[in-house]
């Protein structure tokens, strides 16, 4: 009997995914074209599932390998199914393969069951609680029927009445693995997710050591296109497959800072919001944790209905939006490989540019941007004014330098000056070839584009590369990791191709050289805080540690560094749009550099300074990595050896004058 119904009911599944598929499809080609190399994609596909995804997946062992035996056992005893009791194909050879996949599934998918008794406050409940059953049902289903195949039971073995139990079983386990897996249930991330990977968005992310983390430029001069992202379909329909790949693990939610403090963004939520608005209908049915204190089912849309609705029931609230720190903790944990930040700056740009809608200080920002080039809207010839005393070279006199030192806007910062003046030094004790673009020098354009303001970004961006087309230079250094950022990654779009360092970076380097040398430490415990723009942004999480190092620091590190880093909530213009939380993200930054009892936090980002140090009752000091250096900076004496030991005569390094001077914007 089996004989007979298993190639019905496995045919029968297969066609209905198929027709499940098609449906899905279409839902996600509503989105906007989206130029995407087909047949490359799928080829890179299984080692970009096998190898640059599951290094994201291996950072939680135990899953990971829960993750082997459900996910590889499944897709192992799919295939040997298909063949052994669909077409009836080798059974007696390829039968033990299947017992074996069959046998790993149910293995793992007991792992998935012990999660699911009590799972994390992260992961979502709802159709998600019933999945451990549905991969035993399977697994356990195939490899009964096929018992019989290799001869350990004998064909024919027990009643027509228990055929028909087994069938209802695999049929249980059908349904949620092949039909589910195109037409909506908790196995369709398998389905779009194997697609995501083939047609990413951000295709050279994978590979061994690869990153890609600038914006996608707007092309401004289509007077047709859209600007920015005012419905689901005005996505590119290769994010909407990318939404819809998101398995609500929960990662991104249990990273994510804003979330963290109470602020209305959960970017586990926006994901799901996005897949409701592609395939239409409300957020009523979401099982996870919401926005925190937002109910849910108050949310609702369809493909071309607004996102963001300035009047009436839509998918997203404004300040959903503008709570994002643009910091990718979201991104860098996420197993799918799900550009959360993208889509977030994308609809910004809308509320941005056709609505003006900016809120907070936004839009006073962006007007001084474009009145003065500087967020602050300071007198852009007073730039230069902190470094009166320092007589820094210009490029306009010099025309050619080693390095260009990028000063950004923290010039107009007299925290930010005693920063700036402790690089200045640690360039001139090292005998380093700069000179600075002074009063030629604009703001980067960062804060623009992440507030959605892509027409002065531009702006911005394509000014400054045409006034460094001007110079001859070997690499850009600058201490705001923001700026190296937009100038490492996002003006080459623009046609402005740099080598830019972070100073840390480039300290690291001169040491190594033997161009600096160091006192011993004899300060207290140090920590270090991992800036996002450096961290996340541009995998340097090594240099300002070598640099620590070098001084004879050791790092106490907190439970969460590296690319694990809690933002200090300065990116993405959070604080000028000011979105109201339970608590400020600082404020919990700082407390984890208290639990390590460090007394000293170290940094390398004006952000992170600023905002760590406007903490109230903050039990450690904040500095920059710059200024720990030129304080430790000593001359080796003639007779002394090469090399940077400890033994070598110290001799200050002269230091000008500080002249710290008010400017009135």
């Amino acid at each position: 009997m089996l004989d007979t119904l298993l190639p019905i009911l496995i045919f029968s599944a297969l066609a209905l995914a198929v027709i499940g598929a098609v449906r899905r499809i279409r839902l996600w080609r509503q989105g906007r074209p989206a130029r995407v190399d087909l047949l490359r994609g799928l080829a890179a596909m299984p080692r970009r599932y096998l190898v640059d995804l599951h290094h994201v997946v291996a950072r939680d062992k135990v899953m990971s390998n829960t993750h082997v035996a459900t996910a590889g056992g499944f897709v192992a005893a799919a295939v040997l199914m298909i063949l052994v009791h669909g077409l009836g194909l080798a059974q007696g050879v390829l039968g033990w393969p299947l017992l074996v996949a069959s046998a790993a599934m149910f293995v793992g998918s007991l792992f998935v069951a012990k999660r699911r008794r009590n799972p994390p406050a992260r992961l979502s409940k709802g159709p998600w609680m019933r999945l451990p059953k549905s991969l035993m049902a399977f697994s356990l289903s195939v490899f009964l029927i096929t018992l019989p195949t290799v001869g350990i039971l004998p064909a024919g073995t027990g009643s027509w009445i228990l055929a028909l139990a087994l069938s209802a079983v695999l049929v249980w386990g059908l349904g949620e693995m092949f039909f589910g897996m195109t037409w909506g249930g908790p196995m369709k991330h398998a389905f779009a997710g194997a697609l995501h990977l083939a047609f990413h968005r951000r295709p050279e992310r994978f590979g061994e050591g690869n990153r890609s983390t600038g914006l996608k430029a707007l092309d401004l001069d289509d007077t047709k296109a859209r600007l920015g992202v005012e419905t689901p379909s005005d996505f590119t329909w290769n994010q909407l497959l990318g939404f819809d790949a998101c398995v609500q693990c929960g990662r991104c939610e249990a990273m994510c800072p804003a979330f963290a403090a109470g602020q209305p963004l959960n970017p586990k939520k926006l994901i799901q919001d996005m897949v409701v608005g592609m395939a239409g209908g409300s957020d009523a049915n979401y099982a996870g944790s919401p926005y925190p204190d937002k109910p849910i089912g108050e949310h609702r849309g369809h493909p071309h209905g607004p996102i963001v609705a300035r009047e009436g029931t839509a998918l997203v609230d404004a300040e959903t939006l503008w709570s994002c720190t643009t910091c990718r903790a979201c991104v860098e944990e996420c197993p799918m490989m799900i550009e959360h930040v993208d889509a977030i700056v994308d609809m910004r740009r809308f509320l941005t540019l056709e609505h003006g809608n900016t809120p907070g200080k936004g839009a006073e920002v962006l007007d001084n941007l474009i009145a003065t080039d500087n967020p602050g809207g300071f007198d852009p010839g007073s730039r230069m004014h902190w470094a009166a005393d320092l007589s820094l070279p210009l490029m306009r006199d010099v025309g050619e330098a080693e390095v260009l030192l990028w000063l950004g806007d923290g010039v107009f910062d007299m925290r930010n000056q005693r920063t700036l003046r402790a690089l200045v030094k640690v360039l001139r004790a090292a005998g380093v070839d700069f000179a600075v673009l002074g009063n030629e020098e604009r703001d980067s354009g960062d804060v623009a584009r992440r507030l959605g303001d892509e027409a002065t970004f531009q702006s911005l961006a394509k000014r400054n590369i045409a006034t460094l087309s001007q110079y001859r230079f070997q690499r850009i250094v600058t201490c705001d990791p923001h700026s190296f950022h937009v100038l490492g990654n996002e003006y080459g779009e623009l046609g402005g191709h740099y080598a830019v360092f972070h100073h840390s970076t480039y300290i690291a380097e001169l040491y190594e050289a033997g161009r600096l040398h160091f006192a011993p430490w004899k300060g207290g415990s140090v920590t270090y805080h991992d800036p996002c723009y450096l961290g996340r942004y541009n995998g340097e999480y090594e240099a300002p540690r070598n640099v620590l190092k070098a001084l004879g620091i050791e790092v106490a590190e907190m439970q969460r560094s590296g690319f694990r880093s809690r933002c200090c909530g300065g990116g993405g213009g959070a604080p000028i749009t000011d979105i109201p939380g339970k608590q400020r993200i600082p404020d919990m930054r700082m407390n984890d550099v208290k639990e390590t009892g460090a007394e000293l936090v170290a940094v390398g980002c004006p952000q992170c300074t600023a905002m760590l140090e406007g903490v109230v009752d903050a039990t450690a000091e904040v500095r920059d990595i710059a200024e720990l250096v030129a304080d430790a900076l000593v001359e080796r004496s003639a007779d002394s050896g090469g090399g940077n030991d400890s033994t070598r005569t110290p001799q200050p390094v002269a230091e000008a004058r500080p002249v710290v001077k008010e400017v009135t914007p």
